[in-house]
C-alpha cells in the first residue's frame, strides 16, 4: 500500500501519508502537488489515486461536480482529472463552472472520456478543457498528460511572476513619477517666481514679459531692471537643452542680472555719487561669455539679446548673441527688424560681440522674442519665420500694452493647430510713449 486515505466529507477524501518521500520531495518542487481526481466510480477513484500517490502528488477525490466545486473552494488544486460522463453535474458543466471561479492561480484541466470523435473533443475544448485522455486510462499515458500540464502551469506561474515584478515596479515607478512631478511643480513655481514684474509703467514707457515653459520648466527667461529714473535694461535669454539642468541655468543667470540686488548685477557699475550706471551691452555679454566657461563648467551654452533704453530720447542700445533679432513695431504698423546676430554665450573663448542702436519714437513698440515663435510650426511643421511673425505684428497693433504677449501667444496656439509647443516661448516687450 502507498498511502491511506482519510474520508474528510461524503464522497472526499485525502492522502495522508506516503512512504515515498523521494518522489514527494520532487513533486513539492514541481509545478503540479494537489490533484483532484472526480468521478462518480469510487473503483475509478482509488486506481487512480494509487498512481497518482505512488508518483508523490497529493491527491483529492470528489464523487459529482458539485462535490468538486467545494473541494475547489477550500483547496483549489493544480491539476483537476474529471470523468466527462456523471450524473447530475456532468463534467463540460463542472469545467465551465471551475473555469468561472475567480482565483490567482491557473488550473490545468483533464477530461475522461470515452469519446474520441473530433466534434466531442472541439466541444471539451470550447468549454474550457486543456487535455483529454481517453478511457480506460493507461498509467505512462497519464504520466505524460500530467507532464505536458506541468509544463504549461510552470510557464504560466513564471508570467505570473514576472507580472508581478512588473506589477510592483510600474506601481513604484509611479511613485517615483508622481514624486518627481511634484518637485517639478514646484520648480516651476519658482522658476516662474524668477519673471517679477510681468507688467511695469515707467514714467515714459511700459515694460511688459512673457515666459511659457513646453515642459514643467524651461531654458528660457526674460526680465528688466531699473538702471536709474531714465533708464531701464531689458533681457531674454534661450538657454539651449530644456529640463531641469537648463532651468538651474536660468536661475543661476537670473543671479546674474538680479533687478533686486543691482550690487550683484554685473551689467550694472556704481557711480561715485551712489548712483548706478550700465556697462556696454555687448561689454557685459562679453563677462558673462567668461563667467559661464571659466566658473560655470557647463556643456550648456545660451543665446542672449540684452537691451538699455533711454526713455528720454527713445534710444535703445542693443547686443545680440545667437538671439532672434529683435523686432520693432512702428506706430504706424511697419515692422522694422534688425540685428548683427553674433555667436552664442559660452561656446567660444575669448568671442567677440557687437552692439547696436535703434530709436523709438512715442507709440512704436521693441519685442525681444525667443526663437520658440519663429520656428513655432504649423500642423504641416512649416515654421511660422520672421516673415510669418511680422504680418502677426500687423494684428497685435490696436491691442494695449498689457495684452499684447498674450495676444502673440494665442495666436501662435492658432497657427500651430492647439497641438501645443515643442519649444519655450517667451518675450519682453517695451512700449515707448516718450514725452
Amino acid at each position: 500500500m502507498v498511502g491511506s486515505f482519510r474520508r474528510a466529507t461524503p464522497g472526499i477524501y485525502h492522502l495522508t501519508a506516503l512512504p515515498h518521500t523521494d518522489r514527494l520531495t520532487r513533486r513539492q518542487c514541481g509545478a503540479v502537488r494537489r490533484i483532484l481526481l472526480v468521478d462518480d466510480s469510487r473503483l475509478q477513484r482509488r486506481v487512480l489515486s494509487a498512481t497518482l500517490a505512488r508518483d508523490g502528488y497529493e491527491v483529492m477525490e470528489a464523487a459529482s461536480g458539485q462535490e468538486a466545486l467545494a473541494v475547489c473552494r477550500t483547496h483549489p488544486p493544480d491539476l483537476v482529472i474529471s470523468d466527462w460522463m456523471m450524473p447530475g453535474m456532468d463534467g463540460l458543466d463542472f469545467c465551465r463552472a471551475f473555469r468561472e471561479m475567480t482565483g490567482e492561480a491557473y488550473g490545468y484541466f483533464i477530461l475522461l472520456t470515452s469519446k474520441s470523435e473530433k466534434q466531442e473533443v472541439a466541444r471539451g475544448l470550447q468549454n474550457g478543457a486543456d487535455d483529454f485522455l481517453i478511457k480506460p486510462v493507461n498509467a505512462d499515458e497519464l504520466r505524460a498528460r500530467i507532464t505536458a500540464g506541468e509544463r504549461i502551469l510552470r510557464m504560466q506561474r513564471e508570467l505570473t511572476e514576472k507580472n508581478r515584478v512588473i506589477t510592483d515596479t510600474l506601481s513604484e515607478l509611479q511613485r517615483l513619477y508622481d514624486t518627481i512631478d511634484h518637485d517639478l511643480i514646484e520648480a516651476r513655481k519658482l522658476q516662474q517666481s524668477l519673471v517679477r514684474n510681468r507688467f511695469q509703467v515707467y514714467a515714459r514707457g511700459t515694460v511688459s514679459l512673457l515666459l511659457r515653459p513646453c515642459g514643467h520648466v524651461g531654458g528660457d527667461l526674460v526680465g528688466h531692471y531699473r538702471i536709474n529714473r531714465d533708464q531701464v535694461g531689458l533681457f531674454a535669454i534661450d538657454v539651449s537643452g530644456h529640463g531641469v539642468s537648463a532651468a538651474l541655468m536660468t536661475a543661476r543667470l537670473a543671479g546674474y542680472l538680479s533687478s533686486a540686488a543691482p550690487d550683484q548685477n554685473v551689467a550694472l557699475r556704481r557711480n561715485r555719487d551712489g548712483s548706478y550706471g550700465h556697462l556696454p551691452p555687448a561689454e557685459v555679454i562679453r563677462r558673462l561669455n567668461r563667467l559661464i566657461l571659466d566658473e560655470m563648467k557647463t556643456e550648456h551654452y545660451f543665446t542672449m539679446l540684452l537691451a538699455v533704453a533711454d526713455l528720454r530720447d527713445g534710444r535703445v542700445t542693443l547686443a545680440q548673441a545667437g538671439h532672434p533679432h529683435p523686432v520693432l513695431l512702428r506706430r504706424d504698423g511697419r515692422v522694422e527688424q534688425a540685428g548683427s546676430g553674433g555667436l552664442p554665450v559660452g561656446l567660444i573663448e575669448g568671442a567677440d560681440f557687437a552692439q547696436f542702436e535703434m530709436r523709438l519714437d512715442p507709440g512704436d513698440r521693441l519685442f525681444l522674442l525667443s526663437d520658440g515663435v519663429t520656428e513655432c510650426p504649423d500642423p504641416h511643421g512649416h515654421f511660422l519665420g520672421e516673415d510669418g511673425l511680422a504680418m502677426l505684428m500687423g494684428d497685435l497693433r490696436a491691442q494695449p500694452a498689457f495684452s499684447v504677449l498674450e495676444t502673440l501667444l494665442w495666436k501662435l496656439g492658432d497657427h500651430a493647430g492647439g497641438q501645443g509647443f515643442a519649444d519655450d516661448i517667451s518675450g519682453i516687450l517695451l512700449e515707448y510713449s516718450g514725452r
